[in-house]
């Protein structure tokens, strides 16, 4: 039976970029100091106005294909997750499909799940190349929050960036992702929301679980998402080890959701683990939701310091309520 294998990985980002200088010019009385220092985020790259989760996702697809990790015939299946599609309908991961000149024999399929996306997207990879019903498919994420954001928003402008991933996802003979564990919580659907632009009428839409401060159609509740993620990420690791019997030894690295400097260096603590063991890179990008773990996977693999045979958890986690975790032995070189 074939298994999942994490390839190659390609990344992309908007041109424009948007630092905390720039913030700072543009509204003295914001503290960027200490927003960083909570954050751990200097800049941002945003999306162009124009610009949608589609060109980034295709910006991202191309630097793959001009990689030389594999002709664009060979891909049979599109996963693509994004929270910002083109469109209502028609579904972007079709879109995508014509615009990189795939076959029209390919599968195409969205999914909307934001930060625990690229995680999900590993397990129904996985389970479409167990099957056999795909071989080598391509995990697009793509993501433009900015757009969701208004500019006088301090506390959601410093925070989310726009990016795209590309990810190949080939069979081979053993496991490399195994021991998928999920969770979701409805009830916690308040915490992070953008209440219009459904099929859902505004007036009788779920509102935000506290009052809303700023203009912007994306609601955050950073302070219960913390607490969420403090007491329901550390038990989905414990889960994951007891149910593969392993113990926190077995483990290389722990590569999170890169939510925010604050967040990870709370599981830090929460869990016991080193800073080299649960690595935080996100200052020169930020939250780029389904994005950070496939931007956080290439870069320590360009920069050595995750290599073939080590075995690492992948864990997101947030809008949602939603989770997901699984333990990763990386068998692609170079």
């Amino acid at each position: 039976m074939p298994h999942a294998q994490i390839g190659k990985i390609a990344v992309h980002f908007p041109e424009r970029i948007e630092s905390n200088d720039m913030l700072a010019e543009q509204f003295p009385r914001w503290d960027l100091q200490l927003i960083a220092e909570k954050t751990g985020i200097n800049q941002r790259h945003i999306a162009a106005p124009g610009e949608t989760a589609s060109d980034l996702a295709v910006a991202a697809a191309e630097k793959l294909f001009a990689s030389g990790a594999i002709d664009r015939e060979s891909i049979d299946f599109i996963l693509l997750c994004t929270q910002t599609p083109d469109y209502p309908l028609p579904t972007t991961s079709c879109l995508v499909q014509d615009r990189l000149g795939l076959s029209t024999r390919c599968g195409a399929m969205d999914f909307n799940l934001g930060c625990s996306g690229f995680v999900y997207g590993l397990a129904v990879a996985d389970g479409l190349i167990q099957s056999r019903a795909a071989k080598n498919i391509l995990l697009l994420t793509a993501e433009t929050y900015s757009k969701y954001i208004d500019d006088d928003d301090r506390s959601l402008r410093t925070i989310f960036g726009d990016a795209a991933a590309a990810t190949l996802i080939t069979p081979g003979e053993t496991p490399s992702v195994w021991g998928f564990q999920f969770g979701s919580d409805g009830s916690g659907g308040d915490m992070l929301i953008v209440g219009d632009g459904g099929a859902r009428a505004e007036q009788d839409a779920i509102k935000p679980r506290h009052r809303k401060r700023w203009n912007s159609r994306l609601y955050m509740d950073g302070p219960s998402l913390i607490n969420f993620t403090v007491e329901a990420i550390p038990r989905l690791v414990d889960e994951i080890l007891e149910a593969n019997g392993m113990t926190d030894a077995d483990i290389d690295k722990y590569l999170m959701h890169q939510a925010t400097w604050k967040m990870l260096d709370q599981l830090r603590s929460r869990m016991q683990v080193s800073d080299e063991r649960l690595p935080i890179d996100l200052a020169d990008i930020g939250n780029t939701v389904s994005c950070t773990l496939p931007i956080l996977i290439e870069r320590l693999r360009s920069r050595g310091e995750t290599k073939p045979g080590d075995t690492n958890m992948l864990v997101g986690f947030g809008v949602g309520l939603s989770w997901a975790g699984c333990l990763w032995k990386d068998h692609c070189e170079g």
